[in-house]
């Protein structure tokens, strides 16, 4: 089968690759994959900015229906519609992290897409236990993101806790910064979102996915928008999904005293802060990275009831060979989510 693998160390080193079809081990399942997403991690991985073990199919955001089990599965279904908690297939199992559900921080850990072979492919496997049934209700393409929106539920709902009545603000509009912003908008909570001149279509699509405010920062100084919209005071609670350093000063200065601010977005290296702005302004800072398995059951009964829709999300739909346009297309904020699709030879 055709593949995008991650065929050497260094940057770049990305290609279709003729590999070997997987087959289910004992307690794993084959997927027919349907779509996966290009997030972030996987333009990392292409610049070798991000931790890998080549060679390796990239991928990890993905959905598919089980076509094969291996000996001892028993708990699921051939044809059944599943998507895929692939951060999890190398942890060691009993590393306190791995005990307390937050495999996360095993220190052994290795996901799909970088440490093992992802789902940049027509075909993946996964143990049974990585498996999250689809609801009827949520079509294929929507459901290729439930990774990413896992991400966003991990730290609006489950670090954050915001209020009705809370001003929030998201610094950075791109898909996990417009994934919390949905969030917030069901909860009800009235909030800003931030972006350069480069993210004009993304602010636009904030704007249509309820904010109550879009600013571009190049042309409005925003602690001055936060102020006007919030009666002086500042956010109540920040998030910081932009990973750049410009954009968590921002962050820190908009918060109100006794306010929050979440780090979501990854800065890949060392950033210079006024960090006594945490201090002097007693802050609650919260550090996402990921989820844990019950973050995902905690997502699928949100998409199931149908209050969300994620299809909005999506601004590409491309075969698994034009992946070099989908990866640009990332690289230059043309693109929300690309899904990439693979088919089988």
């Amino acid at each position: 089968m055709k593949a995008l693998v991650k065929f050497a160390k260094g940057p770049g080193n990305v290609g279709i690759r003729e590999v070997s079809e997987p087959s289910p081990a004992d307690n794993q399942v084959k997927l027919a994959v349907s779509y996966c997403g290009i997030c972030g991690t996987d333009l990392h991985v292409y610049k070798d900015t991000f931790r890998n073990f080549p060679p390796v199919i990239l991928g990890h955001e993905f959905c598919g229906r089980i076509v094969e089990r291996g000996r001892g599965v028993s708990s699921v279904r051939e044809g059944d519609r599943f998507t895929v908690l692939g951060a999890s297939t190398v942890t060691c199992g009993h590393c306190v992290y791995c005990r307390q559900g937050e495999f996360m921080f095993c220190p052994e850990r290795r996901g799909m897409g970088h440490g093992v072979n992802g789902a940049f492919a027509p075909y993946a496997v996964a143990r049974p236990d990585q498996l999250f049934k689809l609801p009827d209700n949520l079509p294929d393409d929507e459901a290729s993101l439930c990774e990413p929106f896992a991400a966003a539920v991990r730290a609006v709902c489950e670090l954050t806790h915001p209020r009705l009545g809370d001003v929030a603000l998201i610094s950075g509009s791109g898909p996990i910064g417009l994934l919390c912003l949905k969030l917030l908008v069901a909860q009800g909570v009235k909030t800003i979102v931030l972006g350069t001149a480069q993210d004009k279509m993304r602010l636009e699509k904030a704007k249509q996915m309820g904010a109550a405010v879009v600013s571009n920062v190049t042309s409005q100084d925003p602690l001055e928008l936060v102020r006007s919209e919030t009666d002086g005071f500042g956010a109540d609670i920040v998030f910081e999904c932009a990973g750049a350093a410009a954009s968590a000063r921002t962050c820190l200065e908009v918060a109100r005293p006794l306010g929050s601010f979440t780090q979501v977005g990854h800065f890949g290296g060392n950033i210079e802060l006024n960090f006594d702005r945490v201090a002097f302004k007693q802050l609650r800072v919260n550090g996402s990275v990921g989820y844990t398995a019950a973050t995902w059951t905690r997502m699928l009964k949100m998409l199931a009831a149908g209050n969300i829709h994620l299809a909005d999300m999506i601004s590409h739909r491309l075969p698994l060979e034009n992946w070099e346009a989908g990866f640009a297309a990332c690289e230059d904020k043309s693109a929300l989510k690309v899904l990439l699709e693979p088919k089988a030879n």
